[in-house]
């Protein structure tokens, strides 16, 4: 490295510092901004279904494919919904009331649930809905604080299982420009004695035999990151930040699940499965029919980089290396159009880029990465390149009560692998799906999804590159080689109750051998001549019957009842991957691989709990 171009990099800097604040002097330049940027939690799933409903029914416009929405984002929808109230059955009408009422704040109104300890503008107090909020008398400061707590029993043939979680979270907003929320749940997950003692036959698998979400498991719950349990789980999830907005956008930092690609089920993008990652996030809205988003994360890899290591001296004399994990980031934008009322498309790339420092040129937000990245890297000879990706999603609403939709996730497209004479594949995710809701029924809606992904979408030779964060694929849960099909019958009798009948059925493919260098037919040609789902080794049927009603604001009581058959086939002859060498690739062994004990093979389950906030 030549050292003397360090003046030229501290000018470089200097520069961007100064663009930098010339962008934070834009957002507060707006006066009588009122909005707050922060995010609605995709676990809020009520009051995300309430706004797909009135979309569907075309009562107003928005686009579906990127979320959170921010807190002004569903604020300003309800009132917009709020002026179209003639267009709204009762129970309808009844939930905008609920929903005013949550995003109160927002508003500058108080809730009809608060107790008056004080001045009505300065301080009250929820008892309804456990919540605190504080308002300054020229509501230059905004505050709420509200408890988080939960429990969920499950139960089977094979034993039960109790989830606990706790916690509070916080929201702030100060003088009409800045944003600043967290929340924190601690999570427990125990099984019981019988559970333990009869399906787990060895102290391995009982440490880890109440746990019903891992990375390697095939299923649409939200992906975490154990604590240390001797048996189940103990795992906690903070998520928060802080944002500096004004009426055409915001930029954050921030620590969030995010979902890009419209999806009702599970997200073949984004889905915002994986543990949130921190992030430095722009959100720009300066016309209704236009949005752009982009961010900077910094993921978690799960490898070990050998080259950094600190020493621990030992009893025997010794030292002992301990090993850091691999750097890992992210770059991705995304560039959303509603060109007219019913029409709404979105399109962006995005790279996975492992360095032991970030690069500058990724925090360009409209950029094309994959022409940075070969700035960057094929002016050297044996050096390889990150991993890049293209995406786009589109909704459509041909008519009141029904839209249809897609989304595509694109690693590696050539034309010429089009032909059918060529035997290569080119390497993506399709989705595609329907949402037909009111029609003929009020409050009735029926849901439809097909996803396919081929090989090597996701995964990369180099196991960094992988579009994956703390183990889990940042895609659909499925992910390589797999399909899922899932169709969805929900019915909104009354306010804040939900009752859905769902079906799914997943099929995870032949693994396969990634060969990037060397080979008898070069490498990565080998790996995608590969014929993709030309075996299962794996499949599961799930039907679900589920019941949410929201008592009052984050307050729910839940059942569900669900019945499966998982299984797994043999995969002897076939090649496998790097993953799988040295296994018996026996059904049993894809069975413990891909799903967790507690739901192998037939089962009936049963599900109740309740909960304080998300």
């Amino acid at each position: 490295m030549d050292w003397n171009t360090n003046s030229r990099h501290n000018g470089t800097f200097r520069r961007a510092g100064v663009v930098l604040l010339c962008l934070c002097l834009c957002f507060i330049g707006r006066q009588y901004a009122v909005a707050q940027a922060i995010p609605v939690p995709l676990q809020y799933t009520e009051v995300y279904d309430y706004i797909d409903e009135l979309i569907t029914d075309g009562v107003i416009t928005h686009q579906t494919a990127v979320r959170p929405y921010t807190r002004k984002q569903v604020s300003d929808m309800l009132v917009e919904v709020q002026k179209a109230d003639s267009l709204l059955n009762r129970r309808q009408k009844k939930d905008l009331a609920f929903y005013l009422n949550v995003f109160a704040l927002e508003r500058d109104t108080v809730s009809n649930n608060f107790v008056q300890y004080t001045d009505r503008r300065t301080f009250n107090l929820s008892l309804a809905n456990p919540q605190f909020s504080y308002l300054t008398k020229n509501k230059l400061f905004k505050m709420s604080i509200e408890p988080i707590l939960g429990m969920e029993l499950y139960g089977s043939q094979k034993g039960a299982i109790i989830k606990r979680w706790w916690g509070a979270d916080l929201k702030m907003d100060i003088a009409h420009h800045v944003s600043v929320w967290g929340s924190l749940r601690d999570v427990s997950y125990n099984g019981t004695v019988a559970l333990r003692d009869k399906y787990f036959a060895n102290d391995e698998a009982k440490k880890d035999g109440a746990k019903i979400t891992k990375p390697g498991y095939l299923n649409n719950l939200a992906g975490v990151e154990y604590k240390e349990a001797n048996y189940g789980g103990d795992f906690s999830d903070s998520k928060g930040g802080i944002s500096l907005y004004s009426w055409w956008g915001s930029i954050a930092l921030q620590r969030e699940n995010i979902r890009w690609g419209d999806s009702y089920h599970c997200s073949n993008i984004l889905s915002g499965r994986n543990p949130a990652v921190p992030m430095l996030s722009l959100q720009l809205t300066p016309c209704p029919w236009f949005q752009f988003d982009y961010f900077h994360a910094w993921l978690v890899s799960n490898v070990l980089d050998s080259t950094n290591y600190y020493t621990e001296n030992t009893t025997t004399g010794g030292t002992y290396r301990h090993y850091r994990p691999a750097n890992k980031f992210m770059a991705a934008n995304m560039f959303t159009f509603t060109p007219v009322k019913y029409v709404s498309f979105s399109f962006g790339n995005s790279i996975v880029y492992a360095e032991r420092n970030v690069q500058a040129a990724y925090f360009i937000p409209v950029a094309f990465y994959k022409s940075l990245d070969h700035l960057l890297t094929k002016g050297l000879r044996n050096v390889e390149n990150q991993n890049s990706q293209l995406f786009g999603s589109l909704s459509v609403r041909p008519w009141n009560h029904i839209q249809l939709y897609t989304s595509l996730y694109v690693d590696e497209f050539k034309l010429s692998r089009l032909k059918k004479s060529d035997p290569e594949n080119n390497l993506f995710s399709y989705l595609v799906g329907f949402n037909w809701s009111g029609w003929p029924l009020r409050g009735l809606s029926v849901k439809g999804e097909f996803m396919r992904s081929y090989i090597a979408c996701y995964t990369h030779s180099i196991n960094v590159l992988t579009w994956a964060s703390n183990g889990y694929n940042m895609g659909h849960y499925m992910g390589d080689n797999a399909q899922s099909i899932y169709v969805e019958l929900a019915y909104r009798p009354i306010r804040g109750m939900r009752l859905k009948l769902s079906y799914t059925n997943d099929t995870k493919y032949n693994s396969y051998a990634y060969l990037r260098r060397g080979g008898k037919d070069g490498g990565i040609s080998q790996t995608i001549s590969q014929k993709p789902f030309d075996r299962a080794i794996y499949r599961n049927d799930e039907v679900a019957l589920d019941g949410i009603y929201e008592v009052h604001p984050n307050m729910y009581l839940c059942v569900n009842l669900t019945y499966n058959n998982a299984r797994g086939y043999d995969n002897l002859e076939q090649s496998i991957s790097s993953e799988d060498a040295g296994a018996k690739c026996t059904a049993q062994y894809y069975l413990n691989k891909f799903c967790p004990v507690y739901y192998q093979g037939r089962n009936f389950t049963a599900v109740v709990g309740f909960s304080f906030g998300f």
